[in-house]
């Protein structure tokens, strides 16, 4: 995986984040194949609604291409 900086995650713009509040940063195919299994670790957790998983999980299939 890329290592993403602070300034380099501060930078990216809004549309390159899968989850809420700018959660879940999928700037490129490595970091979007972590919120694949990340979202649903979160809506077990309740700290996600079960639309926001569902929303990440097709923003990051989107960007790997599936």
């Amino acid at each position: 995986m890329a290592k993403l900086t602070t300034k380099g995650r501060a930078d990216l713009p809004k549309k390159e984040f899968a989850g809420p509040g700018r959660t879940f940063p999928i700037e490129d195919k490595s970091h979007a194949r972590a919120p694949l299994s990340g979202a649903s670790h979160s809506f077990d957790a309740g700290h996600i609604t079960l639309g926001e998983e569902k929303r990440i999980d097709a923003q990051a299939r989107r960007k790997l291409g599936k």
